[in-house]
């Protein structure tokens, strides 16, 4: 029987990956992906077709917006039938804000969405870019039995593999750049390409693919720290237009006990706008009712995110009040697990 060749298509939206130096003017520039094997040759070495697509103007991760999230998730959607991976090429700085989006608009994936990048250009002499891309296009392309190994979106950064939704950018200088502080790797890349079978997720639906595409753009993240004034959460969470806010409490989910805190937060609550308490720690979670100042939030109907990321939580709090779900359920729906984001 003839070895099966997946087809892998690779987007590049912009970032540090695609760049390389004009030793002329010792500027960076974006790079020709359709030269992609010229630059690295031992593509051609991979037991997969190659395909490449990239955003007519590349752009930097800063100005990563979920209409680029949606442009990503209609790249994925149109070459969807014919492709049986996807290589997603980003700015680190934003990546796991769009990782975790794309876990959640792409409803029903049964196909690898692995995003990568780089911290140094493409043409660099000590660059990290060619493994990252390299066994990024080898995971989307590992099929057993006639299946993808990995069917959800993740994220691969130095020798590592991750679901996206779980990871946060912990470093803008180390080559390890990324962790998953509340769940395990899926994968690890040595002399050989590791997959921990155990924590991949799988789909339970048969149904074709589907892009959520309703995204509220009047979510908000309110950090707390110490002597954050009455004035300036008032000012935030009056909003005229917000409808949602992810709050950055201490530790397992703790915030200031003052009474105006609560009154301010109960009255956004009380206008129908979700608020989601969320931990600023790298790693843990929020325990509701642990300590006396988390029941208070948990008594006024605070949505508990347990360990989800910042991120993560961004974007699905982006996803969940653009399909309008009733504030009845609003609470029970978003403390229950969608993708694979919490536990």
């Amino acid at each position: 029987m003839e070895k099966r060749v997946p087809e892998i298509l690779i987007i590049y939206t912009g970032g540090t990956i695609g760049m390389v130096k004009d030793y002329e003017t010792n500027a960076l520039r974006p790079f020709d992906f359709e030269n992609l094997k010229t630059k690295i040759p031992e593509l051609n070495l991979l037991e997969c077709s190659l395909k490449t697509k990239a955003f007519e103007q590349p752009i930097d991760s800063s100005d990563m917006s979920p209409d680029y999230w949606i442009a990503i998730a209609d790249i994925i959607e149109s070459n969807y039938k014919e492709t049986d991976g996807f290589v997603v090429l980003t700015g680190t700085d934003t990546m796991s804000y769009t990782a975790s989006a794309m876990s959640f608009i792409l409803e029903n994936l049964r196909k690898p969405v692995i995003f990568t990048g780089s911290q140094l250009p493409i043409g660099d002499l000590r660059t990290d870019a060619k493994e990252n891309l390299i066994t990024a296009i080898q995971v989307a392309s590992a099929f057993e039995k006639e299946e993808p190994v990995v069917q959800e979106v993740a994220l691969y950064f130095e020798y590592k593999l991750y679901r996206a939704n779980r990871t946060t950018k912990v470093s803008s200088e180390q080559f390890e750049a990324f962790q998953s502080p509340n769940y395990p790797n899926l994968g690890e890349s040595g002399v050989h390409l590791i997959f921990n079978r155990q924590f991949l997720q799988r789909s339970k639906s048969d149904l074709p693919l589907r892009i959520q595409r309703d995204l509220s753009a009047n979510v908000v993240i309110l950090k707390l720290f110490p002597g954050i004034q009455k004035e300036m959460v008032e000012y935030i969470l009056n909003y005229p237009d917000l409808q949602g806010v992810v709050l950055e409490t201490y530790g397992a989910g703790n915030a200031p006990t003052d009474s105006w805190f609560f009154e301010i937060l109960n009255k956004t609550i009380r206008r129908g706008i979700p608020i989601v308490n969320v931990t600023q720690c790298i790693s843990g979670g929020v325990l509701m009712g642990l300590y006396e100042t988390s029941t208070k939030l948990k008594s006024i109907g605070v949505i508990n995110g347990k360990n989800i990321t910042s991120e993560s939580a961004v974007a699905k709090l982006k996803l969940m009040v653009g399909q309008k779900i009733p504030v009845s359920e609003f609470k029970q729906k978003f403390e229950s697990q969608m993708r694979g984001e919490m536990s």
